[in-house]
């Protein structure tokens, strides 16, 4: 079955009242028929949800869904994004071991690599996304993950997915792919090569800014791993925001389709824009790295960084002008939303980190909505003005 089926098809099994659409299930835990179905469950020798910590009917339909569209074989839910990332990495980390991670990486995850997992003697390189050939020579005899987002928060830049799973595979090493930004509907990681795939469900999965919860998927062997580690440590997905993912999947083909073509009118309208000195989206031409998203993704996405003349006086003033769009730290919303990366999702990366990242103080990143076109580009002509 296609994409669009399976996202709309795939539900728990229906219960003695028939529904015709997937019921909250809203408690903590499951009751038992007997003492001997308890021993059973609790060992493992039946597959039954136990306690909603472990597992919840509305967040196994939302996983099986996602294990669907990313050609995985399993997945874990998580309550955030970050939750998800950082779970995923612990898991597989041991005192004295070594991360390879491209430079152009979410704000948090940064955080993550460079002030807390260093306590625990976890040590991560960065290597310039731009710059692939450096990868190998930043490989040591203790790297154990090889991590990328792809496209690139804030910057949009782009890898090639199969150039790092022959990596992957020739130094024995995870390859970890935040997808967050295109979507299973965009690019599949894993059929590149890539172990685990993680999202953060808040952004495009959701698609209406409602809830949090991240996800990841990959083989049976390596997601039983991160159950384990995340079934004891609580960063459970809540069932309604499972719920309200599931549902948002239903449509997820259509908005991203939808999301993607705006975006690229957006882009080709900002690229021929006086007042705008750099666009970066997969789809222009112009991308440095356009081949390689033209090879592995179907679309370009709702995501456009991009620089006004006059840095970052003038990007401040773009933000301040802007009257239709949201001013937010999200993205992946119906509504279209700018954000000042330097100030806020990267605002704890200093000026050397803001430069090896390829973030410059003036870059503007803009999730583009489902607005009609025609408005959102009145709305960026006037915020010009």
């Amino acid at each position: 079955m296609k994409k669009e089926t399976l996202a709309i098809r795939n539900q728990t099994e229906r219960t003695q009242y028939l529904e015709h659409s997937t019921p909250l299930f809203l408690t903590s835990s499951f009751v038992f028929e007997d003492a001997e179905d308890m021993r059973a469950s609790f060992a493992e020798e039946k597959d039954r949800n136990i306690y909603s910590r472990f597992s919840n009917p509305n967040v196994s339909e939302f996983i099986e869904k996602m294990v669907l569209l990313e050609n995985a074989e399993d997945g874990v839910g998580f309550a955030t994004g970050m939750a998800a990332v950082y779970n995923t990495l612990v898991t597989f980390l041991n005192s004295g071991d070594h991360i390879v991670s491209a430079s152009s990486v979410f704000g948090s995850t940064h955080t993550l690599f460079t002030k807390y997992l260093p306590k625990w003697n976890i040590e991560t390189t960065y290597f310039n996304i731009s710059e692939p050939e450096t990868i190998e020579s930043k490989i040591q005899p203790n790297t154990k993950i090889l991590f990328v987002e792809t496209p690139t928060n804030p910057g949009v830049e782009i890898i090639d997915l199969e150039f790092l799973g022959d990596l992957a595979k020739k130094h024995n090493l995870l390859l970890i792919v935040d997808n967050t930004f295109a979507t299973p509907i965009i690019q599949n990681p894993i059929d590149f090569g890539a172990h685990l795939v993680i999202h953060s469900a808040t952004k495009l999965i959701d698609g209406q800014g409602r809830a949090l919860g991240g996800v990841t998927v990959g083989s049976k062997e390596l997601i039983r791993e991160i159950y384990l580690f995340s079934r004891n440590t609580g960063p459970s997905l809540a069932p309604f925001n499972a719920w309200i993912f599931s549902k948002s999947l239903e449509i997820l083909s259509i908005r991203v389709e939808k999301h993607s073509e705006n975006a690229l009118k957006v882009a080709q309208f900002l690229e021929s824009h006086p007042a705008v000195s750099s666009v970066k989206y997969p789809f222009l031409p112009s991308h440095p790295q356009y081949q390689i998203a033209k090879k592995q993704m179907k679309l370009g996405g709702n995501i456009i960084a991009f620089e006004l003349n006059g840095g970052k006086d003038a990007g401040k003033k773009f933000i301040d002008s802007i009257k239709l769009f949201s001013i937010s730290a999200n993205l992946g919303d119906t509504r279209t939303i700018v954000t000042h990366p330097a100030t806020s999702t990267h605002s704890k990366l200093n000026a050397t980190e803001l430069a090896e990242a390829n973030l410059t103080e003036g870059l503007i990143r803009i999730s583009v909505g489902l607005e009609h076109i025609d408005d959102i580009i009145t709305e960026l002509n006037t915020a010009f003005l």
